[in-house]
């Protein structure tokens, strides 16, 4: 693994832990709506350091690890930090966007920018082959990507778990945009591709449009 997502890798593990250990640090830095809304835009960052459990560090640092160096390789290192902060952001703005109303409605975790990470890997490398839930066999990437996010879109609408199906979503949005404006060939040479990854976004907007979501 190159060194640049193994050094976001520590910072989150560093961030997360002293969370787990102290309950007054995580609660200062957690995005929670109400604060935010009194100008503690902080949270809009320092939350996606923070996580709720080990698990939650694990699943999210994992898919990192093995995604980021197709980004990385695919558009170097300054781009790839583009991606991921403006991931990041991305997810937080739209789940702050949708839960506006609910000040006590508050979420951690890097989810924004690792799936803005993992979309853009898919755009680059969409027929590597990878694993959903208790599938036995590989699916390939461009599947995987499609199917998850509609998953996240479900989700959002019926609030399934404690997961930020909103930072997914906008964290992904961020990472296909961003991959289309670093490779625009992208449109020429796989625009089945393009097609096919924007149908779930294509759908949330109608979804968002009609007030079914």
């Amino acid at each position: 693994m190159s060194t640049l997502p193994l050094v976001i890798i520590i910072l989150n593990a560093l961030v997360s832990f002293k969370g787990f250990n102290d309950p007054l640090f995580f609660d200062r830095y957690k995005f929670q709506i109400a604060p935010l809304q009194r100008g503690e835009r902080i949270r809009l960052l320092s939350a996606a350091f923070l996580h709720a459990d080990l698990s939650h560090l694990l699943f999210n640092m994992l898919t990192l690890y093995f995604f980021a160096d197709v980004v990385l390789y695919g558009v170097g290192p300054l781009y790839f930090v583009l991606i991921y902060v403006a991931s990041l952001f991305g997810g937080n703005w739209y789940a702050l966007q949708r839960h506006r109303n609910e000040p006590y409605y508050s979420a951690v975790g890097a989810s924004g920018a690792v799936m803005g990470v993992l979309y853009a890997a898919i755009m680059l490398q969409p027929h590597m082959g990878l694993y959903m839930f208790f599938i036995p066999i590989p699916i390939p990437a461009w599947l995987f990507g499609i199917l998850y996010l509609l998953y996240s879109i479900y989700g959002m609408k019926r609030q399934l778990g404690s997961i930020g199906h909103d930072a997914h979503i906008g964290g992904a949005v961020v990472g296909y945009a961003l991959i289309l404006l670093a490779r625009p060939q992208l449109l020429v040479t796989d625009l089945w591709l393009v097609v096919l990854m924007a149908f779930p976004i294509i759908a949330l907007y109608f979804f968002e449009k009609k007030g079914q979501i």
